[in-house]
């Protein structure tokens, strides 16, 4: 019999998701705060934003693992067949990153980016710093899913602080004693945080990895961890977020094209990371329906309440500083942007505002998929954005003139409309299904809060 849900439980089970993402969504802007207080902060904050979308990009394809691993690993089996899976995406992933960073490869690039030759040098210097990034990423994302699996969120949340802590000294400590630019420092603080984070994974999943692998899968399930199985499950996930992370490129790409670009291409990175300080919140919640939507999604009208209120409360805290004052003192006094360039972003961000509320509807509707195995239609729907977004950039730059951050914010919030849309009659068929004819579930019970 499925454990009672109540608001409560579900508050619980969230808040440290939610402070796990809140407190890699403070990255961005602390680095940045720091950045633009050193020497040439213009150019060195445009170097910063390319680097961290060329890693994010790279790195992509293993943020679904933690997912993948709170559905699917029940047992020895089942874990050791995740984890070599895990392993070869992130060294395969890393091989990519090299791969960029051959001179000749990264030049072209950048030439097709139409980034100055200074933003360019620094976002591949940057780059190089961020080697280690992808497989620390990959291998913490799959453990902690682990701790997801088994209701110890507040585990996740003390990995993300060792992660944040680290950074912070290291930046601080780069800031005070080297000479190095601010693109470069913004790059090892944050290698050097997620490498931290992965050890303190593997040290916190050691007591529920062994109570894993007592346990033994029936012989007749073990074709379920065949390989082709788990790429037809997972490379739909992979995708997904494959497409989702290339729209900050492709913003990037446009940027170089656009009027004001390099002060555009200057405040995105600002912009992005108040974004997603309140966005993290809804991208926590995806994690939250997963585990707690129930075997025959029994719980999901609770679930979808408090997603409802968490929407509303998300995009009203956006709006609290965009349309306030509360705008400057973030982009000037805490962020260190000049007044001109705090100027600059203040309509972009306004334009933004509704974006936080569209992720916990996502983050809502990529569950729901998830559970039922319709990973294909996350992916569809994401292509989607990704094709919207090239095309109204491709409009209001080219056609309209417009200054590159408000062409971004207009396409990055009206693409994700158009996707979220194209997924509610999707979504609205999974649920209308009866519950003994649904897919067999890959998530597990309720976990019992610690």
């Amino acid at each position: 019999m499925a454990e009672t849900l109540t608001y409560r439980k579900i508050l619980i089970f969230w808040m440290p998701l939610a402070g796990t993402w809140l407190m890699m969504a403070v990255e961005g802007p602390y680095l940045a705060a720091i950045i633009a207080r050193l020497d040439d902060p213009i150019t060195n904050l445009a170097a910063f934003g390319i680097t961290l979308a060329f890693a994010i990009i790279i790195e992509s394809p293993v943020m679904m693992l933690m997912s993948a691993s709170t559905a699917l690993v029940e047992d020895r089996e089942s874990y050791f067949a995740l984890r070599r899976f895990s392993y070869g995406l992130s060294a395969l992933l890393t091989l990519v990153q090299l791969a960029i960073l051959v001179p000749p490869v990264f030049e072209l690039l950048a030439f097709g980016l139409s980034l100055p030759d200074e933003v360019a040098r620094l976002a591949h210097g940057g780059l190089v710093l961020m080697l280690p990034w992808t497989a620390a990423i990959g291998y913490r994302r799959f453990r902690q899913g682990l701790l997801i699996r088994k209701g110890l969120t507040k585990r996740v949340a003390y990995g993300t602080a060792v992660r944040l802590t680290t950074m912070s000294v290291t930046a601080l400590l780069a800031y005070r004693t080297s000479m190095l630019p601010g693109a470069y420092i913004g790059a090892l603080s944050l290698s050097a945080g997620v490498i931290l984070e992965a050890l303190a994974s593997r040290m916190m999943t050691a007591g529920p990895l062994q109570r894993v692998l007592e346990r033994r899968r029936d012989p007749v399930r073990l074709a379920s961890l065949r390989l082709p199985i788990l790429l037809s499950f997972y490379t739909p996930l992979a995708l997904t977020s494959l497409l989702a992370l290339a729209s900050q490129p492709t913003v990037t790409f446009f940027m170089g094209q656009s009027r004001y670009g390099l002060e555009s291409l200057a405040v995105l990175p600002v912009i992005h990371g108040l974004t997603f300080i309140f966005r993290s919140l809804g991208l926590s919640y995806l994690e939250v329906v997963l585990a707690l939507v129930g075997p025959h999604r029994e719980h999901y009208p609770m679930i979808r309440n408090f997603a409802l209120a968490l929407a509303l409360s998300v995009t009203t805290g956006l709006g609290l500083i965009a349309f306030t004052p509360l705008a400057v003192v973030w982009f000037h006094n805490i962020s260190g942007l000049s007044r001109e360039l705090t100027a600059f972003a203040l309509v972009p961000t306004r334009i933004l505002v509704i974006l936080p509320a569209l992720s916990v509807l996502l983050a809502c509707q990529r569950g729901l998929l998830v559970h039922a195995r319709r990973n294909a239609s996350a992916m569809w729907a994401t292509l989607i954005e990704l094709t919207s977004i090239a095309i109204i950039l491709t409009v209001g730059i080219h056609w309209l003139d417009l200054v590159g951050a408000v062409a971004a914010a207009v396409a990055i919030v009206s693409a994700r409309i158009v996707s979220t849309v194209w997924l509610i009659p999707v979504c609205w068929s999974i649920l209308r299904r009866r519950p003994e004819l649904a897919s067999e579930a890959v998530v597990p019970p309720v976990p019992q809060t610690p």
